[in-house]
């Protein structure tokens, strides 16, 4: 390993040199592994070779320099023992020496000595040996200085190679201003995302490049800020990004900013990717085997990969979401985001800002940097429009203009963002008579209508409810942390005669309340949901029940669903009875006729 001397060894012989023109003696510098590392007249044939045979612990001059961290003069070198090795041969040349440590941060990294190679440099050296001394220790302060110095140089650039290196290295885009506002610095990214070379950039006004640049405020106000969305035209294309800017500051003093910027839509690639669970990668995960499951899983696979749009049809709870979700993994966009939207969750009032976003001020209430619509965050890759058939006719007419535009403009906005989306939609109404009724525009119907997906309600494929059944068991049976095995034979019966009104989401809610209900390590009839159990005759066959029976259970099952939904309180109920547009006092009685007023999980 290299020594702090050594590494300096031209300053060092420098200084050596410019001691040795001054007092007319030589000078020797050796480091602490007890190598000449510089010396003028005789001592010149020394250097790089070691001192007192290279052992510092044996007791000569240097040695005891580096051990004791102390000056020594040696008044008559030739007469001493413990001068030099070359004593014990009569080969020492030297008549005297003066000799001190150099130290560095407390510790000996080395000796610095003057040398009489004669009587009169002897006699010279010993009358001012005070003089000398004090003169040699400044000498050594410089020398410690001069490698003081050279090592915070080297470690700068060291930062300064290691901060590039980072930056360089940074997948978000860097960009360096000085305090009028030049670009000083920009890493490999910022050529991307501004479609220029370093060359092109570096040199420029940022007001040049990016006119209008918040960045720059932050020269005149010092205030850094986090995370803005800004909009540049680049190379005629609004784009979108997000810009965190901060000041840097020198003895209070701006003399520039750094910002880090990245695209807007990667950003929200990024979040959707680490915010997304478990999705399906193939078409071939969704569940069943039946002959119409088949024909359903062959039509999805031929569409995986289209731009078209897609309407999915079929019974609430059948799995459209799932299905669309399927698709778009399956397909060329799967590493973009899949966005699900319920257009039948959403008020009216908020529909339209959800799916486009909107500009800050736009109406009362709005945030002040704006928002992001969902069209937006689902760039490059699906959004999916659940319930289409609840869109209200004057959002039909913008959703059109964006299917044949490919564009979307924000609510309080006056620019149109281009969109890559490929757009899925679903409904559980009849679209058809819908147009008829004046209640769906017909030329948003057939635009969405390209490719027309109808999924079979269970009823149609009672084959894959064993399947369907198994799957759910060992998924709740996980969450609920119980040894459940299996189904018993009676229960296997009553799930595959049941009608299943509410298709697969239905069989899902019966199986998890049914692990939750179960005490042994078998599914029993006793575990199940009553109105699976009342839908029975008594002899065990299923039943034709009459209309007003199987409308009393559906009547129960929407009460119990909306106590689950809002619970039980007065305030409660009171939702309850709004949402359902009957008064509450009709509420209380039809609870009472079906056992739930004290919201007993029995059902």
């Amino acid at each position: 390993m290299t020594s702090r001397l050594m590494e300096f060894q031209v300053q060092v012989q420098e200084i050596a040199s410019a001691i040795s023109a001054a007092l007319k003696l030589d000078t020797e510098v050796i480091d602490d592994a007890m190598t000449v590392v510089a010396g003028t007249g005789k001592i010149k044939k020394r250097i790089n070779k070691k001192e007192e045979n290279g052992f510092r612990d044996a007791g000569f001059l240097y040695g005891r320099v580096l051990t004791t961290n102390q000056p020594y003069i040696v008044e008559d070198a030739r007469n001493d023992p413990h001068y030099d090795p070359s004593y014990i041969t009569s080969q020492v040349e030297e008549y005297a020496e003066i000799c001190c440590p150099i130290r560095y941060q407390g510790r000996a990294i080395g000796v610095l000595g003057l040398l009489a190679f004669s009587e009169e440099q002897q006699k010279q050296l010993l009358e001012n040996k005070t003089q000398m001394l004090e003169f040699l220790e400044q000498m050594e302060k410089l020398l410690a200085g001069k490698i003081a110095e050279q090592e915070a140089i080297k470690k700068i650039q060291l930062t300064t190679i290691q901060l590039n290196t980072i930056i360089e290295s940074i997948h978000e885009g860097i960009v360096a201003i000085d305090d009028t506002g030049v670009i000083n610095h920009i890493n490999p990214p910022v050529e991307t995302l501004f479609k220029r070379k370093r060359g092109e950039l570096i040199g420029r006004s940022l007001s040049e490049v990016l006119p209008g640049s918040p960045m720059l405020e932050v020269l005149t106000t010092g205030e850094a800020y986090k995370e803005k969305e800004e909009t540049y035209e680049i190379k005629g294309v609004q784009t979108e990004f997000l810009v965190s800017t901060s000041p840097i500051r020198l003895k209070n003093q701006i003399i520039g900013a750094v910002s880090s910027i990245r695209k807007s839509s990667d950003v929200r690639r990024l979040a959707y990717s680490m915010t997304s669970s478990h999705r399906l990668s193939s078409i071939d995960e969704v569940i069943g085997e039946s002959e119409p499951l088949k024909k359903l899983k062959e039509q999805a696979s031929k569409i995986c990969n289209s731009h078209s749009t897609i309407l999915i049809t079929g019974e609430t709870g059948t799995g459209k979401g799932l299905l669309a979700m399927a698709i778009h993994h399956a397909g060329e966009r799967r590493g973009g985001p899949f966005i699900n939207v319920n257009c039948g969750a959403i008020p009216d009032s908020l529909l339209e800002s959800e799916l486009f976003g909107y500009e800050n001020g736009a109406f009362t209430g709005a945030r002040r940097q704006g928002k992001v619509g969902k069209f937006e965050l689902a760039d490059k890759g699906t959004i999916f429009l659940d319930e289409i058939g609840d869109m209200p006719l004057h959002l039909q007419i913008k959703l059109l203009h964006v299917l044949q535009t490919k564009e979307i403009e924000r609510v309080g906005g006056t620019k149109s963002i281009p969109i890559n989306v490929r757009v899925m939609a679903a409904t559980n109404k009849n679209l058809e008579q819908a147009v008829l009724d004046g209640e769906f525009r017909a030329d948003l119907y057939f635009r969405l209508n390209v490719i027309p997906i109808s999924i079979p309600p269970l009823k149609e494929r009672m084959s894959d409810i064993p399947i369907l059944m198994n799957h759910f068991l060992q998924k709740h049976m996980k969450i609920a942390n119980k040894p459940i095995e299996e189904f018993d034979d009676e229960t296997i019966k009553i799930l595959q005669e049941y009608n299943w009104p509410g298709n697969i989401r239905e069989l899902e809610n019966a199986v998890e309340y049914a692990v939750n209900m179960e005490t042994t390590t078998k599914i029993t009839p006793e575990s199940l949901p009553r109105r699976i159990l009342n839908w029975r005759k008594p002899n065990g066959q299923s039943s034709e029940l009459s209309l007003k029976k199987r409308l009393q259970m559906e009547e129960k099952y929407i009460l119990k669903n909306l106590l689950d939904k809002y619970g039980a309180s007065v305030k409660s109920k009171k939702l309850m009875a709004h949402e359902l547009e009957i008064s509450l006092a009709t509420l209380y009685r039809k609870l009472e006729e079906h056992e739930l007023l004290k919201f007993e999980k029995s059902f």
